[in-house]
């Protein structure tokens, strides 16, 4: 049951993004902060989390969010910002690895699942046990178009994305009758700092975009947006969803040629 209490837009709602500093993420934090949210910043960079606090006006909480204990406390931290409440979390936290699994070395192996993975179970357990108490919210996860779609060299990014599918899945199951919604985006190549090394170098962005039936690399607005949009109170009767934010990519087959 919803909490009559609970804002019916973003305006005075809590929302935690992991991963705050970040492209997609400082786009979303932008967005959130036009419709009055109180934002709850967490990375690890934390002069550039402040930057980004002074620009949105939200709390910035330097998180390891590999750390269980730091996101529990961040957690914590949020719920006391917003008076007991957190209206959103949002696991931003991620990383790009390609290589086939005969050249991934286990530390290798061992760190994309930790970013990727790991973090965004930590994400779930802290943010649940507290949206629980307080009426419901909203968990937003990140995947990506590789955990459906066989690609080279994605072996273990494929992996940990494809845990957080499964994740994603199990925790809307088990907190829907208790009002919290969680969901996942599943982004195709996007500009970021982490995919940084594929648009320095014109061949492989060349042909990772013809494989995209729209032309184009996505921008981190695109995937803001998406994430806005789940988080958004309006959206109450979606959960358990992977939207895919990949320009066709995951579903639908590219023409050959310019």
């Amino acid at each position: 049951m919803s909490d009559p209490q609970a804002p019916t837009d973003f305006q005075d709602a809590t929302i935690v993004v992991l991963g705050a500093s970040g492209g997609i993420g400082s786009a979303l934090c932008k967005r959130l902060h036009q419709r009055g949210a109180k934002l709850v910043l967490a990375a690890r960079d934390q002069d550039r989390l402040n930057e980004l606090a002074e620009e949105v006006g939200g709390e910035s909480v330097p998180t390891d969010a590999t750390d269980p204990d730091a996101v529990e406390a961040l957690c914590e931290r949020a719920a006391e910002i917003g008076g007991g409440r957190i209206d959103g979390l949002v696991n931003g936290v991620g990383s790009v690895f390609l290589k086939p699994a005969h050249l991934t070395e286990p530390e290798d192996w061992r760190s994309v699942i930790s970013v990727n993975l790991d973090t965004a179970f930590h994400a779930v357990r802290s943010g649940a046990k507290r949206m629980m108490k307080s009426g419901g919210g909203s968990i937003v996860l990140m995947s990506s178009v590789a955990a459906r779609l066989g690609l080279i060299n994605h072996e273990a990014i494929a992996a940990a994305k494809g845990g957080v599918q499964g994740l994603m899945l199990a925790s809307a199951a088990s907190y829907a009758p208790k009002g919290v919604r969680v969901n996942c985006v599943a982004p195709g190549l996007t500009r970021t700092n982490a995919t940084e090394m594929i648009f320095k170098n014109e061949t492989s962005l060349n042909a990772s975009v013809a494989m995209h039936p729209i032309r184009r690399p996505g921008e981190p607005d695109d995937v803001a947006a998406a994430i806005e949009w789940l988080l958004d109170p309006g959206q109450s009767w979606v959960t358990g969803q992977i939207i895919g934010v990949d320009g066709g990519l995951g579903t639908v087959k590219a023409r050959g040629g310019s």
